[in-house]
């Protein structure tokens, strides 16, 4: 299949026109032309991440963060941007990012099933789809009021990882939670506005988790990769029910930093 044709399948479902003014999305590297037999899907298009496709046999390489993301003035081996493009390059292999696009019209729903919100929402909305309000992240309750501490176990335990960073008093109790993936200190004000009690997203500085408290708002920062990361197999989910006949790999699934 060429790239053009899977372009065409991936934009049917996440169009460009979803991604949220400041995003660069789409097939930023590469053959449109390009026949492709083997996808591989990864969060981040790390010089890793592209000789893992390499080995792999990989024609096309599929991300959720844009490795271009700032304009380049140029594109050599002097810089590690451009190292990696002209690697992709030479590899011959095609390179396509989906970010906001699949944030709001892919994300936001995921995180809503995987936490299990009931009557969730969106929490941030960004567009319209068909008459239905989309956008970043989801609102909505828990099966059962918890205390805080309970909920930092449920997510650890719903999102699989060994440990969160939390602003709040730990015997809250919670019932109205937030999910915003990614980077979410702008997902403090919506989740303010939608009454939520507790906010479940990452990167969460200092003096943000702070001001969310002041204002009643506890913050669970569950990182930018271990909120995200669920793109992965969902998005090999997709490309496998799309486009039968091509091979689709995924990136193993490793947090970036360690707590010692």
């Amino acid at each position: 299949m060429l790239c053009k044709e899977i372009v065409k399948v991936i934009e049917a479902a996440y169009p460009k026109s979803a991604a949220l003014d400041f995003d660069n999305v789409g097939l930023l590297a590469g053959r449109s032309t390009q026949e492709i037999h083997c996808i591989y899907v990864a969060l981040d298009a790390t010089s890793q991440t592209i000789e893992h496709a390499k080995a792999a046999g990989a024609d096309m390489l599929i991300t959720h963060h844009p490795l271009i993301f700032s304009p380049m003035k140029n594109v050599t081996d002097e810089d590690f941007v451009g190292r990696r493009v002209v690697n992709l390059i030479q590899s011959n292999i095609s390179y396509y990012a989906m970010h906001t696009n699949y944030d709001v019209l892919g994300m936001a729903k995921l995180s809503g099933k995987i936490l299990k919100l009931q009557n969730s929402e969106v929490l941030d909305i960004t567009a319209e789809e068909d008459g239905n309000p989309e956008g970043i992240g989801r609102i909505g309750a828990l099966k059962h009021t918890m205390t805080l501490k309970e909920c930092c176990v449920y997510v650890k335990n719903r999102l699989k990882l060994d440990s969160v960073k939390v602003f709040g008093d730990m015997d809250k109790k919670v019932t109205r939670l937030a999910f915003s993936p990614g980077s979410g200190k702008s997902a403090i004000e919506p989740a303010l506005n939608k009454k939520a009690d507790v906010l479940v997203t990452g990167d969460i500085g200092h003096h943000d988790g702070l001001d969310a408290l002041e204002q009643g708002l506890s913050v669970i920062d569950a990182g930018h990769y271990g909120t995200e990361y669920i793109f992965i197999e969902d998005m090999k989910e997709f490309l496998q029910k799309k486009l039968t006949g091509l091979q689709v790999i995924t990136a193993p699934i490793i947090h970036p930093f360690q707590i010692y």
